[in-house]
């Protein structure tokens, strides 16, 4: 679906920009349509999705709805989808009660190194006037262009600004290796035997520990009920620092960062975590309320963890 031939080369648009964002990311935002939702159009344009069914042979159906209210209806299925480097759509749509148009479009996502993302958006038209009445009707290209741009502004806006919303710093000096501490960190099977305040407990639903990797991951609370959160690695430095963020389901996406630095101590550990949220919400106001005292006890449990493994009991 990337290839472009001579065959094509008069009936497509191809369209690039490059976003300071992990691919991993970027991917996020366009394939969770809540996400897209928020960004998908040209300046002015809001779009609404009406059907997701993100596999390949499953339908997008959404609307795009002008800055004057007019109404632009999609159909789009799925034809390939290969995580997290590219989507291929078969689209058809247009202002209702006007002609329709329809074409193949490829969204191509590469890596520029752990935090920047080059995306390239690949149009192929049934025919030359196809794509001319696309571009001259329906403004495709520049649309495309403001499109990209509001991708961009979505996923590099700053979620850790000067004034978050709230902020949490906490240092603590742990009797272990600090290797042996990292270690606690970046393993899913050490992670979830302490890192959740006890009676709680933690549930790994995924963990990809490395800059721009993924995870999601649940605190369940003695009565069994899941408080899911997931996010991105921004930064790993082995075994010095840590760096994600996260959100809780219908915050905004990234509005938890999370910094956890880890410094040798003639053989001992010292931890600092700082944690901020960009804006308070009603959906974080409890997590925001116990955060501090969470978070200790969080290291406590920490603390005991590393003793035991370094004694060799486990």
């Amino acid at each position: 679906m990337n290839n472009t031939t001579d065959s094509t080369s008069d009936r497509e648009i191809r369209l690039s920009r490059v976003l300071d964002a992990p691919r991993e990311r970027v991917w996020r935002a366009m394939t969770d349509p809540k996400q897209i939702d928020r960004w998908w159009g040209p300046d002015g344009f809001r779009n609404v999705t009406q059907a997701w069914d993100f596999r390949p042979g499953g339908l997008w159906k959404h609307v795009m709805i002008g800055p004057d209210g007019s109404e632009y209806s999609n159909t789009t299925k799925f034809l390939e989808i290969v995580e997290p480097e590219s989507i291929a759509y078969a689209n058809a749509g247009g202002k209702k009660g006007e002609k329709e148009v329809s074409h193949l479009m490829t969204f191509s996502l590469k890596a520029l190194g752990p935090s920047r993302t080059e995306v390239t958006v690949h149009h192929v038209f049934d025919t030359r006037q196809e794509r001319d009445f696309a571009v001259e009707r329906y403004g495709v290209v520049e649309g495309g262009k403001q499109t990209l741009a509001r991708l961009d502004q979505h996923v590099t806006k700053n979620v850790s600004a000067a004034t978050p919303g709230f902020e949490l710093r906490l240092e603590r000096v742990i009797n272990a290796p600090r290797e042996r501490v990292f270690e606690a960190w970046s393993k899913p099977e050490q992670l979830a035997q302490w890192f959740a305040p006890k009676p709680w407990s933690l549930a790994i639903d995924k963990m990809d520990f490395r800059a721009g990797g993924r995870f999601k991951m649940a605190m369940i609370s003695p009565e069994g009920t899941r408080h899911g959160f997931e996010g991105i690695y921004i930064e790993v430095v082995v075994p010095k620092k840590i760096v994600w963020t996260g959100e809780f389901p219908g915050d905004p996406v990234d509005n938890i960062r999370t910094e956890v630095f880890f410094e040798d101590q003639d053989g001992r550990t010292k931890i600092i975590a700082h944690q901020t949220f960009a804006v308070l919400t009603p959906i974080n106001e409890g997590p925001i309320k116990g955060a501090k005292q969470g978070w200790t006890m969080t290291l406590d449990q920490l603390a005991s963890f590393c003793r035991t493994r370094t004694r060799g009991l486990f």
